[in-house]
């Protein structure tokens, strides 16, 4: 039976990771990173530095006989000040493609929030720490282990009762996506079952998710680095985000998404390309932001404070998003056929809110992470969907 004293160690590199489009190196391991080092000097604030830091569909793939595999890390994890601190984040194992283990790593270093609306924030360093999985089952075996999608992960060594290996590539397409905090992972979890995670296990695709909580802004930062990544369908996910802070009205909107199709299409010109428009929220369909905290019950919900009246002058809506979207995919297609839009209320409509509300006034529950993902699967990946396999 082996013990700790005689598993082996293998340092993680570069060919172990999927999910990621950079990878830095650390005095304690590697850092996934989800934009390019180029990409992230032009972040004009915090929220977006550690969003695509933290590893949200980012997982390790290797290959082995092993039945015990230690993952060694040192996560940051994020607390509110004034608020109870989150559970740790959860590591996902996954044999073969099926969930199979899971675990969390205590301590490591602690981002405390010290203002939600500054994005204020202390710094506190902590000891590296070890996810633990055993009684994996026997023989040779794909494994996955997906990063909490919310903790900011350096990964620094398995350690394993069997040798490992980089898994080999599987030949699946490629799916990369971006979009909100909902596709991020907001109030999912476990890291395999935020919605595009699900989807992209129905569809058997390899995800690589750009989901920055807070920050689908049309960047066009953002709209590089995917025209430089090479995917095989590609599904971008833009409003609710431009809504709750604020950002633009609707003349800036909507050259600002012609051009971040534009970019996109200037390194897939032919790739399906899907628009998606956002999700049922109630807090925004008829009111603008910006979105403000809402701590009234004692527990942290948010609320739009902007005058619907004020919609006249271009301000923006969910409802005014999704029409202003629609209309740029119908003008586009007609010389783009590739290009496709994705009503988010098919994705989350009434009947789901109802039966799943936001726990937050803003993001799905975990459940509601589920149906989205099931609804995404059955109209895009299946039968005539933009994205189903072509014979």
């Amino acid at each position: 039976m082996s013990t700790e004293q005689n598993l082996i160690t293998t340092p993680i590199t570069v060919g172990f990771l999927r999910g990621h489009l950079d990878v830095e190196e650390t005095a304690h391991g590697l850092l996934p990173h989800r934009l390019p080092t180029w990409a992230r000097r032009q972040i004009p604030d915090d929220r977006l530095a550690v969003a695509e830091a933290q590893p949200s569909g980012v997982r390790l793939a290797f290959r082995t006989a092993a039945t015990i595999v230690h993952l060694d890390t040192l996560p940051t994890k994020r607390v509110y000040r004034g608020f109870p601190p989150p559970p740790d984040g959860v590591y996902d194992l996954l044999v073969d493609g099926r969930l199979t283990a899971q675990a969390t790593v205590a301590g490591g270093n602690l981002r405390t929030i010290t203002d939600m609306q500054a994005q204020t924030a202390e710094f506190t360093p902590g000891p590296a720490g070890t996810a633990h999985f055993a009684d994996l089952p026997a023989g040779v075996k794909n494994i996955e282990i997906w990063l909490p999608h919310a903790e900011i992960t350096k990964v620094i060594a398995l350690r394993t009762d069997a040798p490992v290996e980089p898994a080999p590539d599987n030949g699946r397409r490629v799916w990369l996506h971006h979009g909100s905090s909902i596709s991020h992972g907001s109030n999912a979890v476990f890291p395999s079952t935020i919605w595009p995670a699900l989807a992209a296990n129905t569809g058997g695709v390899e995800l690589i998710n750009l989901g920055f909580g807070g920050s689908a802004m049309a960047d066009p930062f953002t709209a590089r680095a995917m025209r430089d990544t090479p995917a095989d369908l590609i599904s971008v996910k833009l409003g609710i985000n431009v809504v709750n802070s604020d950002a633009m009205r609707l003349r800036a909107f909507v050259p600002a998404i012609h051009g971040f199709l534009d970019t996109i299409r200037e390194g897939h010109p032919t790739t399906p390309l899907l628009l998606v428009s956002p999700i049922l929220c109630p807090t925004h369909e008829n009111t603008p932001g910006p979105l403000m905290p809402d701590l009234a019950d004692g527990s942290l919900k948010f609320k739009a404070t902007g005058d619907p009246a004020e919609t006249a002058a271009g301000r923006l809506t969910l409802t005014i998003v999704r029409e202003v979207l629609a209309d740029i995919v119908k003008q586009r297609s007609t010389e783009d056929p590739n290009l496709h839009y994705l009503d988010g209320l098919d994705l989350y409509g009434e009947n789901d809110h109802d039966e799943f509300p936001h726990p937050d006034a803003i993001h799905p529950s975990p459940e509601g992470h589920v149906r989205i993902g099931e609804n995404f699967a059955k109209l895009v990946f299946s039968g005539n969907g933009p994205f189903a396999p072509t014979a």
